[in-house]
C-alpha cells in the first residue's frame, strides 16, 4: 500500500510539474534576477538587490501567475496535446481537470496577492496579465497572426515587469528585448508548424493551417533576418562587453535554424528547432551577466567583502 501511495503522489507531483512547465518558469526567474542585478540596478550591491522584498514579491507574483497560465492553457489544449504530445498529455492528465482548475484559481489568487504587497499598480498589472493569459488560451491562440503575436507578448511581458519596477529605461535592454521578441516569435511559428495535426482536430485557424507551411516558414525566416537589426545596434554599445560573443554564437545558430527550417518537413524536425531556440534563449539569459563586466567584478568583490 505504501509504495503504491508513494508512486501515486510522485506521479501527481510530476504531472503538475509538467503542466506548469517549471523549466520555463525557472528561466524567467533567472532572467528577472540577472536583469535586476546587472542591468536595472548597477549601483546597488548584490545583497540589496537579492534581499529587496518588493523584487521578491514581483518575481513570486510572476511565478504563480505564469504557472496558473500554463495550467489554463493546458486545460484548453487537452485535445490538441493528446494528438501532438501524447506522452506529455498522458502525464499532465494524471491530475484531474477539476483539480487543475482549482489549482489555476489558487495560483492566480496567490500571484495577485503578491502584486498587492508591491503596489496597487502592480496588482492591476497582474490582474490584467491574468485576464490576458486566459483570453489568449480561450480565444486568441485559435487565430493566425493574433495567436502568434499575443503568445510572444505574453512570454516577454514579465521580463518588462522588472524593467518598469526599477524605472530604469535602459536603451540596451530595450533593444535586447526586441531581439528576444523576434526569436520568441520564430519559436512560436515553429511550434505552430509542429502542432498542425492537433490544430486541425481542435478546429484552430492557426497560421500554418490558413496560409500553409511554406508561407509560415517564409514569415519565420523573415523574422530571423530582422533579428540582425537589434543585434547590429547592440554591437554599437560598448557596455555590451563580452556578451557580444553570445550574439556571434546566436548569429550562427539563427542562420542554421533558417536553413534547417526551410528543409524541415516532419514534426520531429520542428521539435528539434523549437528546442534549439529554447536553449539559445536560456543561454542568452545567463549571458546577461556579461553586459558590462566591470559590474560583474564589482558584484563578486561585494560578495567577498
Amino acid at each position: 500500500m505504501i509504495p503504491q501511495k508513494a508512486k501515486h503522489i510522485t506521479l501527481k507531483f510530476f504531472s503538475i510539474f509538467s503542466a506548469v512547465r517549471a523549466y520555463n518558469i525557472l528561466v524567467l526567474v533567472c532572467a528577472q534576477y540577472l536583469a535586476a542585478i546587472f542591468i536595472f540596478s548597477p549601483t546597488k550591491s548584490l545583497k540589496d538587490v537579492v534581499f529587496d522584498m518588493h523584487l521578491l514579491f514581483l518575481v513570486l507574483a510572476s511565478v504563480f501567475v505564469i504557472a496558473g497560465g500554463y495550467i489554463i492553457n493546458n486545460f484548453y489544449d487537452d485535445k490538441l496535446d493528446k494528438i501532438n504530445r501524447p506522452l506529455k498529455a498522458g502525464l499532465d492528465n494524471y491530475v484531474k481537470q477539476a483539480t487543475k482548475l482549482r489549482l489555476y484559481f489558487f495560483l492566480n489568487f496567490i500571484g495577485f496577492c503578491f502584486g498587492i504587497l508591491i503596489s496597487s499598480r502592480a496588482a492591476l498589472f497582474f490582474a490584467v496579465y491574468i485576464f490576458a493569459i486566459w483570453f489568449y488560451s480561450h480565444k486568441l491562440k485559435k487565430y493566425p497572426f493574433i495567436g502568434v503575436i499575443s503568445a510572444t507578448v505574453l512570454t516577454i511581458l514579465p521580463f518588462f515587469a522588472v524593467f518598469v519596477y526599477y524605472e530604469n529605461f535602459s536603451e540596451i535592454i530595450f533593444v535586447y528585448a526586441v531581439y528576444l521578441f523576434l526569436v520568441i516569435m520564430v519559436r512560436e511559428l515553429i511550434k505552430d508548424l509542429q502542432n498542425m495535426r492537433g490544430a486541425i482536430a481542435s478546429d484552430y485557424s492557426t497560421l500554418s493551417l490558413v496560409y500553409g507551411e511554406r508561407k509560415t516558414k517564409q514569415i519565420a525566416i523573415l523574422a530571423l533576418l530582422f533579428t540582425g537589426i537589434p543585434i547590429t545596434i547592440l554591437f554599437s554599445y560598448p557596455a555590451l562587453s563580452y556578451m557580444r560573443y553570445y550574439f556571434y554564437f546566436a548569429i550562427i545558430v539563427l542562420v542554421f535554424v533558417g536553413f534547417y527550417l526551410w528543409k524541415s518537413k516532419t514534426t520531429k524536425h520542428y521539435r528539434i528547432l523549437h528546442n534549439i531556440l529554447k536553449l539559445l534563449l536560456f543561454v542568452g539569459v545567463l549571458c546577461l551577466t556579461f553586459i558590462d563586466t566591470s559590474l560583474l567584478l564589482d558584484k563578486v568583490i561585494d560578495i567577498l567583502n
